[in-house]
């Protein structure tokens, strides 16, 4: 069998290894040197021009429900935390004693220890599952759906695991603190949640002069959202404005900018773009905002 493994940037150092572990099967194996930025972007493109008949797909669980003319073979790759370091988390809950705890696919599978852990120390850890993080207290950096379902029986929310990009994405009026495992460090997020809110409601504010838009769309096969940017065009162009749908499978910003044409970008792929605004040079608007952008020019 002709196999194409594929890695988040955190795994490619395993990646010879691992090839040498499907060769000994006997498979011709290749591996994808593009970026993957995760679950939603699958390397079809590689796999089509290999041949390859099956993706193997490291570090996530499924996320792309159907429609791959090539299987995938999500493998997960778990990484045990001392969870006995969550005892900083309790000191810093100072008595909120029911939390929604949430975490990614690495430390899934510990879930349940950190929830008995808590539970000894007089925490209730509740968990939910999120729309494309199908596991119970698994988040996505698009996808903290589960906090919302549980926003009215805590008193607070627990991330555990490293670097911001998760957290960030968590929307909660609740105390949301951010658990280390490797380096023990506790962090207060809401201060930093709130700014990144307010640059998204200043590029609210700066679209609304905006004449010249330009619509991104991923052909990354997790992200292709070719409707909404049709939609989006149809409907800026009813108010005035002009619009280009921009097509890529890397949304890179140097080359965006070198367009030179447009004061704004709507975003129809993966929503944290609307997070760089400050490397896009330009407001970015995610659909809801753009949704409220249009309901701003119809109100004038």
């Amino acid at each position: 069998m002709r196999i194409l493994l594929q890695f988040p940037e955190g795994l490619k150092q395993k990646a010879v290894e691992l090839a040498k572990r499907y060769e000994s099967e006997g498979h011709a194996v290749f591996l994808s040197a593009s970026p993957c930025y995760g679950a939603c972007d699958i390397a079809l493109d590689e796999a089509r021009w290999i041949k390859a008949d099956k993706i193997v797909h490291f570090g996530h669980n499924k996320f792309v429900k159907s429609g791959l003319e090539i299987p995938v073979e999500y493998v997960p790759y778990n990484i045990d935390i001392d969870v006995n370091g969550l005892e900083k988390v309790v000191k810093e809950l100072n008595g909120h004693g029911k939390i929604a705890l949430v975490t990614t696919v690495q430390h899934g599978h510990q879930i349940k220890q950190m929830k008995e852990f808590f539970r000894k120390n007089g925490v209730e850890a509740l968990t939910e599952t999120g729309y494309w993080a199908t596991e119970q207290g698994q988040i996505l950096g698009c996808d903290a759906i589960s906090i919302k379902k549980l926003e009215e029986r805590i008193d607070a929310v627990v991330y555990v695991g490293d670097g911001m990009f998760h957290p960030l994405g968590i929307d909660s009026e609740k105390p949301v603190l951010a658990f280390n495992p490797y380096t023990k460090e506790v962090k207060k997020m809401n201060e930093e949640i709130e700014r990144l809110k307010k640059r998204r409601r200043g590029s609210l504010a700066a679209a609304i002069t905006a004449k010249r838009f330009g619509i991104l769309v991923s052909t990354k096969v997790g992200q292709f959202n070719l409707h909404s940017a049709e939609w989006a065009k149809k409907e800026l162009e009813k108010r005035g404005r002009t619009a280009n749908i921009l097509v890529a499978n890397e949304l890179e910003p140097i080359t965006l900018n070198n367009f030179m044409s447009f004061d704004c970008y709507v975003n129809t792929a993966c929503p944290r773009i609307v997070d760089d605004t400050e490397e896009y040079e330009k407001p970015i608007l995610g659909m809801e905002m753009l949704k409220e952008l249009l309901k701003i020019l119809d109100a004038k």
